[in-house]
């Protein structure tokens, strides 16, 4: 057999990956270009199907909401009223649950996420007797689910004068946050090249500048990352709300919850709150989305 007569089906057979190849290059550029971006659309309104559902039944009255679905809206729009929300802004417990929530959130999230980031710098580039030993026991509490610590910090709490109160639900959620925020802080500061650090030293800036005036605005996206997950967390409790708020001025979730009666649901009250409730950490996320995207895809490109 010639060398020509070898060659022969070896070059077929590379024109036959290249054709294979060439065709699911092709199939993965359609999948990439309109058909994916319909997928992606359908798969984002059925996301929003819930959200919309619960809106429009907000804007019904109670009557046609045991009557009908709240896609019936669509056929007669005359049952969309703001009366729930008149109802709702009226109902002094709903609006003082939720400058509760606020008053709750932002202190938990400022804490950690203030607390965090000196922690992570820390870890990242300060130098201290047992911080490896430090830094893997932070992330040993990553693990530590919350229902454990619930009874033994009820019973310190009630020592120290601070259960049912705004700021026993502040500390909670601060503990409880920060191990998750110094890892992951910790972690994007250790990515900030070195030179640049020791170039500020080299001017003349110590720790505390050289975090406020170089890491920290290096640490943007990350930061506006973990803002975001924490304020969703908290403003979103129910469980340590339910604990150890106080009773008498509960957070909205609490709130919400206590307005369920017996044999039946105050709808009129349930369906607006719980959509202002949920309107509010919406608003947060898309005011943010730019540097939450910024934060998770940091590191996954050089």
């Amino acid at each position: 057999m010639t060398s020509a007569d070898t060659a022969a089906p070896a070059a077929r057979t590379d024109t036959a990956v290249r054709a294979k190849r060439s065709l699911a290059a092709r199939i993965a550029a359609r999948a990439g270009g309109g058909a994916m971006r319909v997928f992606l659309v359908v798969v984002a309104l059925l996301w929003l199907t819930p959200t919309m559902g619960l809106l429009l039944s907000s804007l019904r009255d109670p009557a046609d909401v045991d009557l009908s679905g709240w896609w019936q809206v669509f056929g007669d729009p005359g049952q969309l009223t703001f009366d729930g929300y008149d109802d709702l802004l009226s109902n002094e417990k709903i609006t003082d649950s939720l400058w509760t929530t606020a008053a709750i959130t932002v202190p938990a999230t400022v804490l950690v996420v203030l607390i965090g980031a000196l922690a992570g710098y820390a870890f990242a580039w300060m130098d201290f007797p047992g911080r490896d030993w430090w830094f893997l026991l932070v992330v040993g509490l990553l693990v530590v689910p919350v229902q454990v610590a619930l009874i033994p910090v009820a019973k310190l709490f009630g020592e120290i004068g601070v259960f049912e109160t705004t700021t026993g639900v502040v500390l909670f959620h601060t503990a409880f946050g920060l191990p998750f925020a110094i890892f992951l802080l910790r972690n994007f500061f250790a990515e900030i090249p070195r030179e640049l650090l020791e170039a500020a030293r080299l001017d003349g800036a110590g720790e505390l500048r050289l975090f406020f005036r170089v890491v920290l605005p290096l640490g943007g996206p990350a930061i506006a990352s973990l803002g975001i997950f924490q304020f969703l967390w908290v403003w979103n409790d129910m469980l340590v709300a339910l604990i150890f708020a106080d009773s008498g001025n509960p957070p909205i979730t609490v709130a919400l919850q206590q307005q369920v009666r017996q044999f039946g649901n105050n709808i009129d009250i349930l369906g607006p709150g719980a959509f202002v409730s949920m309107v509010v950490p919406l608003a947060v996320f898309f005011a943010f989305q730019r540097q939450f995207v910024s934060g998770v895809m940091a590191g996954a490109v050089k």
